[in-house]
């Protein structure tokens, strides 16, 4: 099921996010939907606080940019990366720091720079409660500590300059306002 994203403006999105266990109410469904949600609304990643749930739980499908000549090399890896993270604790993110034009669903029509370091160790525990600890790089890095930051709430126009902040403020009063046009299900603050 499809389920209306949570647009800028919403205090769940500045919320640190809670862990969960094992007996969290419909759990499976939840993750469904998650992936339905951001299929929907062709994203590469969605945290549970942009649909309202402020719980430590993000999905990735980074298969997307396995057609991107940019990571020609990582297409093996990236096309069949598509993960549940439960719980995830960041270790260490590591690596030079890199640039790339970030976007968030919940902050639709704004894309900005970013830098973020090129790869990220977290332990986590899958959709099947197999506690896990991983390093991820390149792409996939990248989407993973976006989410990560959702559970944080961060956002990436944190890591933006104060001048770019004034340039987007204006947009980012109308998406709080809910005055903008998406292709897919969004909720707006009250």
């Amino acid at each position: 099921m499809v389920l209306p994203i949570i647009a800028y403006g919403d205090p769940i999105l500045r919320k640190v996010a809670s862990d969960i266990d094992e007996q969290y109410p419909h759990l499976e469904e939840l993750i469904a939907n998650m992936f339905d949600t951001m299929y929907d609304s062709n994203g590469v990643g969605l945290a549970a606080p942009q649909i309202g749930k402020d719980i430590r739980l993000f999905v990735v499908d980074c298969s997307p940019f396995a057609e991107d000549e940019d990571y020609e090399d990582e297409k093996e890896k990236i096309e069949n990366f598509k993960k549940v993270f439960i719980n995830p604790k960041k270790i260490e993110t590591f690596g030079d720091e890199w640039k790339f034009s970030e976007g968030c669903l919940s902050i639709p029509g704004i894309h900005e720079e970013v830098s973020r370091p090129e790869s990220i160790t977290l332990e986590y525990y899958d959709e099947n409660w197999n506690k896990k600890t991983e390093t991820f790089s390149d792409i996939r890095a990248r989407v993973i500590q976006h989410e990560y930051d959702h559970l944080e709430g961060k956002l990436f126009i944190d890591y933006i300059s104060n001048f770019k902040k004034k340039l987007i403020s204006n947009k980012l009063k109308n998406i709080s306002k809910g005055n903008i046009s998406v292709h897919y299900k969004m909720k707006f603050p009250s």
